[in-house]
This record gives C-alpha cells, structure tokens and sequence, in this order.
C-alpha cells in the first residue's frame, strides 16, 4: 500500500460505502473484533459481500482470500484512502439554524475535520458564540480562509447567496466545497463540489411513503 491512488477509476458511488465500511469497522474495534470476513461486514450493513470485495479492490489488497480482514488495518487503510489521515481545516458560511446545528457536531474532530471558523453577512448574528467559535462577518472570509490553509468550506447560506460565496471562497483557496443550499453551483476546475439537498431527500422519503400509502 502507499502507492499513488488513481481517483479517476474509483466510481463515485463507491466513497460513500467506504464511509459507511469504516464506521462498522470502528464499532467492531470497540467490541474487541480483531478480524472481519466481508461476508460478515456484508450482514452488518444489509449490503452485498462481492460489493464489499470489489469495492477494495480500487485501493489494493486489503485481505487474504478465505481468512478475511484485519479490523485494526482496514480501519487505518480506508482512513487513508478518504483522506483522513490528514487534517482538513473547515469554514462553515453562513450561520442560520442548519448552520449553527452543523458547528455543533461533534464528529468533526473525531474525524479528522477541524472546524476553524463560522461567517454570517447578518449583524445580528455576528458574535453569536457557538461552542469554542465566534460567528465571525463575511468581509473577513477570504483573508481568514488564506490565513488560516482552509481546505473545506461548507455552505449554507440561501440559495441566491450561494454562488457568490462559493466564489469567493474558491478565489481564496478553498478546494473542496459542501452545498446545503438548495442551487447548483457552476463547476470550477480544480474544486470539487459535494451537493447536499436536503428538500430532495425528504421528497424521496415522502414518494415512498406515499407508496405505501396507496
């Protein structure tokens, strides 16, 4: 392992299960589980083991045929292959409800994410004190984005607000982009855009629900 990783052949669809593989892995290592077959990691998220094994395979070999995984290995193997055996300094831009409640997650840190600044254009929300942070004004984003080798900014802000901030931010450094609000931004060379809609999730839910329904 630690060979250069191709990113452009790993389907896209493939991080997301990788995200969830590790969080199954860490609840095994709190349990004492020292060795896990995919088949076994396949039952404990409803999914399908040949999924599980194709899905390693981007990244190299993780286990031996018909012995399976070491938790311990696979758990520091998937963390480098996400990224996050680097720290990644976060801003979150703008500090409405859905704002406030995502600088309170505690999960950042576990993860290797540290949130290192909250911005808001509002004057009534300036200052407003979340947790260890300050809401700090929008004018100082940029220069506190270059000061402070920010390389996430999660935004969300009202839809017609988001390009503009997304604009700025990406002027300033940031490469990689979280979008809760509810507008495509335009694709940037170089930065990679995670969208995050929140209205369309619910009417999945809601089509389901209203499946059953009838």
């Amino acid at each position: 392992m630690g060979d250069p990783l191709d990113k452009a052949r790993v389907p896209q669809a493939t991080v997301p299960r990788l995200a969830r593989y590790l969080r199954v892995l860490h609840r095994l290592e709190r349990d004492g589980v020292a060795k896990v077959s995919s088949q076994e990691l396949a039952e404990k998220l409803d999914a399908n083991a040949a999924q599980i094994r194709k899905d390693f395979s981007y990244f190299g070999e993780f286990g031996v045929r018909g012995v399976g995984y070491e938790v311990s290995f696979l758990i520091a193997e998937l963390s480098r292959c996400l990224g996050l055996d680097h720290q990644w300094n976060v801003v979150i831009c703008g500090a409405g409800k859905l704002g406030q409640a995502l600088a309170r997650y505690r999960g950042f840190r576990e993860e290797g994410y540290e949130l290192v600044g909250v911005f808001d254009s509002s004057s009534h929300v300036v200052g407003t004190p979340i947790d260890e942070l300050s809401v700090r004004p929008e004018k100082e984003l940029a220069q506190f984005i270059r000061e402070n080798s920010v390389h996430i900014a999660v935004i969300t802000v009202p839809a017609e607000a988001a390009q503009g901030v997304a604009e700025k931010v990406i002027e300033a450094g940031v490469r990689g982009i979280l979008n809760f609000a509810p507008v495509k931004l335009a694709p940037v060379d170089g930065v990679f855009v995670r969208q995050v809609d929140l209205s369309t999730e619910l009417m999945v839910v809601s089509f389901y629900l209203a499946q059953d329904r009838d």
